[in-house]
């Protein structure tokens, strides 16, 4: 019977296998979409800058936007750990757009400027605090995609 138990070990490796190889590869074909995708956006902006003449303030944030999604996405290509201080930055660089646009078209603060402030008040201690753990509390060892570790058991 040791035959069978050998077997079956062979067969759940192969699965194994077979699995990692498809959920990596998946992960990587989403990644290069997501980063044409980002490269594609910038582009267009870009050349409708171009074509307008002038960048005003909204267009330049919006590529600063572009910017942190494409270093986002370079980082977690590389280490396979999603950087969430750079999703922080985004939020933080899209309600700054969003509150510059809404002040230079509206010309009347409201209630809602208060609460677009307060939302890039949150954000940017949240960085803060993100910053402090990872440095109070750093990461021992790498994690695969997996959740597993990198470090070979063999």
């Amino acid at each position: 019977m040791k035959w069978a138990e050998r077997a079956r070990e062979a067969m759940h490796h192969s699965a194994n296998s077979l699995g990692n190889l498809m959920v990596e590869g998946f992960h990587l074909l989403g990644l290069f979409v997501i980063g044409a995708a980002t490269v594609w956006s910038a582009l267009f902006t870009f050349i409708g800058m171009v074509d307008k003449g002038s960048a005003s303030i909204d267009d330049i944030l919006l590529l600063f936007i572009y910017l942190e999604m494409g270093a986002m996405i370079g980082i977690y290509f590389k280490t396979n750990h999603l950087p969430i201080r750079f999703l922080l930055y985004i939020a933080i660089t899209a309600l700054t757009r969003y509150l510059i646009g809404d002040v230079s078209h509206h010309n009347k603060p409201d209630l809602g400027l208060v609460y677009i402030c307060a939302g890039i008040l949150i954000l940017s201690l949240s960085v803060l605090v993100v910053r402090y753990a990872s440095y109070r509390f750093p990461s021992k060892r790498p994690l695969d995609v997996n959740g597993g570790d990198l470090i070979d058991k063999n």
